[in-house]
């Protein structure tokens, strides 16, 4: 009984030792100006553990959270970000934002609806030279591992309109996705969240999310 015991214990330290550490963690941006950052609690460990099955990925399953004013911010290639309400960018965090996508970081806006009229003027603090441009559906983010040829899946009605996926573009690199009218994030909430999404319409955002996962630590 005791050999089996020593036996067991050996191979789960084994187990353990043999486990890798994570690649990376994902972040989920705490910006000011009052809005809710904190929403979505359960999207991002789901895309997470999602990547981790589909990609192969190797990220923690726990999120990170951090304020743009953080130099931990440079070591998180993919930030996200969502919220129904305001966003403030201080002239200081606009300016570490910009490093940030400049210098290899990837950044997820996801308007939960309410966003758009305050996330577009502090994201021109960010690239005043830059306006926010529809991708077409042809763009490689809609075909990773996952096929999207109609572009964003729509996950949440609000006003009749269209899903759209637009993007900043940075001497030729796609530094900032923002998907509208979409409510992505909430499709990686549990199940049973908002009991009239489908199963369908989880998997799809999980997988569209994947591909914006594969998109940004694989591009140029």
């Amino acid at each position: 009984m005791l050999k089996s015991l020593l036996l067991s214990v050996a191979i789960l330290l084994t187990l353990t030792a043999a486990a890798p550490a994570p690649s990376f963690r994902i972040a989920k941006l705490h910006y000011g100006g009052g809005g809710d950052w904190y929403a979505n609690k359960t999207s991002l460990p789901n895309l997470i553990s999602f990547c981790n099955q589909a990609l192969k990925t190797n990220i923690a399953p726990d999120e990170a959270t951090v304020e743009l004013d953080a130099p931990e911010l440079l070591s998180y290639p993919f930030l996200h970000m969502t919220g129904h309400g305001n966003v403030s960018f201080t002239a200081v965090e606009a300016k570490n934002l910009r490093q940030y996508l400049i210098g290899g970081g990837f950044l997820h806006i996801d308007d939960n609806y309410g966003l758009d009229k305050f996330i577009r003027p502090e994201m021109k603090k960010v690239f005043p030279e830059f306006e926010f441009v529809e991708l077409p559906f042809s763009h490689p983010i809609y075909h990773q591992k996952y096929q999207f040829p109609r572009g964003l899946p729509k996950v949440h009605e609000h006003d009749g309109k269209r899903a759209q996926g637009f993007g900043l573009v940075y001497k030729g690199r796609l530094v900032c996705f923002y998907s509208y009218e979409c409510d992505l994030g909430n499709g990686w909430e549990d199940v049973g969240t908002y009991p009239e999404d489908s199963p369908a319409t989880h998997e799809a955002a999980l997988r569209m999310g994947a591909n914006l996962v594969s998109y940004a630590l694989t591009q140029d």
